[in-house]
């Protein structure tokens, strides 16, 4: 599990858990029990080193990034007594997801009707309120718009827009349930610029058509506000629990977004001299939950 589902509300957090519980005994299971992902992590970087090491894990998956601050030893796999290697970890709720919005609010809105003007009153050229799109910047969201209320509401702005088609796309979204397949080429214009210097933001669907050129500066621009949360709170985790930097003796980045160039670039700026490691950024958390199960033995 993250070290957070929720970065303020413990209530909140124990409700996941307890639902993510839930979930695992109604799949059959009947041991649960939970590890922190950076943790998991961890024990999988730990089979590949030869001396111990101070390791900074960071595990940036589609919902939050997790950071985990440990002593690794070779000479200790299989060992129970690791509590005292376990030193520190902390999270927050901004990943991969989040990007993903970020980019769908500056370039995939203004398909969808943002940034356009209605006339109800002739003669009365207003904005159309920008709040309107803050619910299409996650698919999951979406239903937000099944309301009858809002429908109408659209379909107003539409008749008043003089039809502009931008808000004939976003009844064609709504209507047809396609956010999950828009996110998935948002997903892909991420994935692409992880290695490219430019990528294509390409979508067609039901009309719907999409066709436009990011260049790997302007997408880092887009997400910048993230990332520098991202860097914010490794700050605030850093000194809370009093680690300086000459303290680690490797990072460890694990987990999709741990691919993207602008987070590459803030530990390789923010830790200059310290080695950058990875595993198999889709697998590492997995690999290091079975190494590690031998610590729920009873």
């Amino acid at each position: 599990r993250p070290v957070f589902f929720d970065d303020d509300n413990t209530q909140k957090d124990s409700l996941a858990q307890s639902r993510l519980k839930k979930a695992a005994e109604n799949a059959g299971f009947t041991d649960v029990r939970f590890q922190f992902e950076p943790i998991g992590a961890a024990f999988a970087y730990e089979k590949t080193i030869t001396k111990k090491e101070r390791v900074l894990v960071a595990d940036l998956g589609g919902g939050t990034t997790d950071f985990t601050y440990l002593i690794l030893d070779p000479q200790k796999v299989g060992s129970k007594d690791r509590k005292n290697d376990m030193i520190a970890s902390g999270g927050i709720y901004i990943g991969g997801d989040s990007l993903d919005s970020a980019f769908m609010w500056d370039r995939g809105t203004p398909y969808f009707g943002k940034n356009t003007t209605y006339e109800a009153t002739p003669g009365k050229i207003l904005n159309v309120p920008k709040s309107l799109f803050a619910n299409i910047c996650t698919w999951d969201k979406m239903n937000f718009f099944n309301g009858l209320k809002i429908q109408k509401e659209i379909e107003e702005y539409y008749y008043y827009s003089g039809n502009d088609p931008k808000f004939k796309n976003l009844i064609t979204l709504i209507e047809n349930n396609l956010g999950y397949s828009l996110f998935r080429s948002i997903e892909k214009t991420k994935i692409e610029l992880s290695d490219l210097p430019a990528s294509g933001f390409k979508y067609s669907n039901m009309d719907i058509e999409i066709d436009e050129n990011i260049s790997l500066n302007q997408y880092n621009d887009i997400i910048e506000k993230d990332v520098n949360k991202i860097e914010v709170y490794l700050n605030q985790f850093m000194e809370t629990y009093k680690i300086n930097a000459n303290e680690i003796d490797c990072l460890f980045l694990t987990g999709g977004t741990s691919m993207v160039s602008a987070v590459q670039n803030l530990f390789r700026t923010k830790f200059p001299h310290i080695p950058l490691n990875s595993g198999d950024n889709f697998k590492s958390v997995a690999k290091g939950l079975a190494y590690s199960g031998y610590l729920f033995e009873d």
